[in-house]
């Protein structure tokens, strides 16, 4: 039966891909065009989606991508959902999918990230294997080839400690602290001080102290140091870059005010946020649906403070146009583009200041944010998901074309 009403379903929707801004044709934004109604959306009062015993569980880590979703088990193993047009689910492409296993990784993986149609996995031997859409190189096999099965990057100098994938390209911290990319670097977001692309990994000029963490946005690139400071690189049209200029950048640059400090950064599509050691947030970049989260909607080249969240935040998330954040008291604040429901407030109304997530005010473990959906590890090892649906990224054809209040993961 749940094949069948699956079929169904595919055959009463829209089968086209998405021809906007994740298309795969030559480096193009659009603006996204709003053809929903709003207030139709926003009278949605159905109570949020279970599943009963039939709940995903053991899960340690979630990453929403673009338009899929992959968990990491606790015992080492992966399973992907939603959009796999070109493999990023780890099986053969298709428009849309089930709750897959990922089959071909060859030892247990230690960390996950799924990028925009692409996908990898940090190993416990120091390996890191990646699939899905290659155009650009990403997947850092040397080649240009996409895969639906996982493949070894190679050249790595050292063991990969930390994974993070973009839209078109991909970097790895390793356990010396330094830093490679690899992928698409027309906007210089590789940042080896050129703006040639590269299916191999390289390693991002002049970083003079150890990398902690590294964060990949539509096609730029921030590194934390171990001195607390931020660098980042790479497309800075909207500020992202937060110099303080809108002028690319191919080498790192120091974030303003931010050289020290910092405990931990997300790069969204092309905004940026950094999660202060007080426990505050600073975002910068672009920020016309509120996604910095000061109160108005403007854009800012310098980090601005994020309304009413100058301390208690323990992590931070920041997606395609919207951001979120996990509190020290176990709840989640989200704000900026809504028109899926990816704030999950139980409305499709943009905000530009934090708002509380329906039914999570506390248990949660970690947050994840995609392109317009966003993921939740509760404790007990179960997730809930949000926002988008159109590939039933939210894990469930059952769900509808969007939830804008989380919904719980059924296996």
């Amino acid at each position: 039966m749940k094949n069948y009403l699956l079929l169904l379903f595919f055959f009463l929707v829209s089968c086209s891909q998405n021809n906007g801004v994740y298309g795969d044709g030559d480096i193009e934004v659009e603006e996204e065009v709003d053809v929903i109604d709003d207030n139709k959306l926003d009278s949605n009062e159905e109570l949020p989606f279970t599943c009963s015993d039939r709940k995903l569980s053991n899960i340690s880590a979630i990453s929403a991508g673009g338009k899929h979703t992959c968990v990491l088990f606790s015992y080492g193993k992966v399973r992907c959902w939603g959009w796999n047009d070109n493999g990023q689910l780890g099986g053969e492409p298709k428009i849309y999918d089930w709750i897959v296993d990922v089959e071909g990784i060859s030892s247990k993986v230690l960390g996950i990230s799924a990028g925009d149609r692409h996908t990898c996995a940090v190993l416990d031997n120091g390996g890191l294997q990646c699939w899905g859409w290659n155009k650009y190189g990403q997947l850092g096999d040397g080649s240009n080839t996409d895969r639906n099965t996982p493949v070894d990057v190679t050249g790595l100098n050292s063991e990969v400690k930390e994974v993070s994938t973009g839209v078109w390209h991909t970097c790895a911290v390793d356990s010396n602290g330094s830093l490679e990319c690899w992928g698409d670097n027309y906007f210089g977001e590789l940042g080896n001080g050129t703006n040639t692309n590269s299916s191999a990994p390289v390693e991002v000029n002049g970083l003079t102290e150890s990398v902690t963490a590294v964060s990949t946005g539509w096609a730029h690139t921030c590194a934390l140091f171990s001195s607390g400071g931020v660098k980042c690189w790479g497309w800075n049209n909207s500020g992202q870059l937060g110099d303080g200029t809108n002028t690319d950048k191919n080498i790192p640059v120091e974030v303003s005010g931010l050289s020290s400090g910092v405990f931990g950064i997300s790069a969204g599509d092309f905004h940026t946020c950094a999660l202060l050691a007080t426990g505050g947030m600073k975002c910068w970049g672009k920020n016309n649906y509120g996604q910095l989260g000061n109160g108005n909607n403007e854009n800012q080249n310098v980090p601005v403070e994020v309304e009413g969240l100058s301390s208690g935040v323990s992590a931070i998330s920041a997606g395609g146009n919207h951001t979120c954040a996990l509190l020290n008291s176990g709840g989640v604040k989200c704000w900026g583009w809504n028109k899926y429901g990816q704030l999950g407030d139980g409305s499709n109304v943009n905000k530009n200041v934090p708002v509380e997530v329906v039914g999570l005010s506390s248990g949660v473990n970690a947050i994840s944010s995609g392109g317009a959906h966003t993921c939740a590890v509760l404790e007990g090892g179960y997730a809930k998901c949000w926002g988008n649906n159109d590939k039933f990224q939210l894990g469930s054809a059952e769900l509808g074309d969007f939830q804008n209040m989380p919904a719980e993961i059924c296996d």
